[in-house]
């Protein structure tokens, strides 16, 4: 197979990410965000509010990361974040995943978005760990937006969205002040539960 089939193989392999349907409400609550959703609107917020990052970053860098970050699922499926189960299988799932949808490209490419994948899962860079708050984030502005939907769905407690987000303000400190807010307003709404 040539470069430029493997490269076309990929882009309709990646299509699939328009199937996987999250947790998430859109902020109207009128239907839940697919992936390729979230991927696209965390890109655009990583452009608006990436003057809130802590450190300085490579904007086009982490919209990339961000854009292929959730492209295992194709396969791995969404785990919900306070799914405790699913969370136990998680990561062997998606680095599968990512060996096997990755590699459909070229291999100069295949490494290219792989490398960076890893350094979003690792977290240990300015981008990575930029990345991470904007994905733990945009969940909590879209359950405020849609009157807290999939938390109350979910019975979702103060202690485990606390628990997700426990190294958001590694990112940025100025946007987990801001969430933080908004997280209280829910727990006195009794939309969180406050146990």
């Amino acid at each position: 197979m040539d470069r430029l089939d493997r490269q076309i193989e990929f882009i309709l392999e990646v299509d699939k990410l328009k199937d996987i349907v999250r947790q998430n409400y859109i902020a109207d609550g009128s239907r839940k965000e697919n992936d390729t959703e979230h991927s696209w609107h965390m890109a655009l917020i990583c452009v608006l509010l990436s003057e809130y990052s802590n450190q300085q970053i490579d904007i086009a860098k982490t919209m990339l990361m961000l854009l292929i970050h959730d492209i295992v699922e194709i396969d791995a499926g969404d785990t919900y974040a306070y799914d405790e189960a699913s969370n136990v299988t998680k990561n062997k799932r998606e680095l599968d995943a990512a060996d096997r949808i990755f590699n459909i490209l070229p291999n100069d490419q295949a490494k290219m978005l792989r490398d960076i994948w890893d350094e979003f899962e690792k977290g240990a860079t300015p981008e990575a760990k930029f990345a991470a708050s904007l994905d733990r984030i945009q969940p909590i502005l879209l359950n405020d937006a849609s009157e807290g939907k999939s938390w109350e769905e979910h019975g979702v407690k103060l202690s485990q969205i606390m628990n997700r987000n426990k190294e958001t303000a590694e990112g940025s400190e100025a946007l987990w002040a801001y969430v933080e807010n908004i997280i209280n307003k829910n727990v006195k709404k009794g939309i969180i539960i406050n146990e």
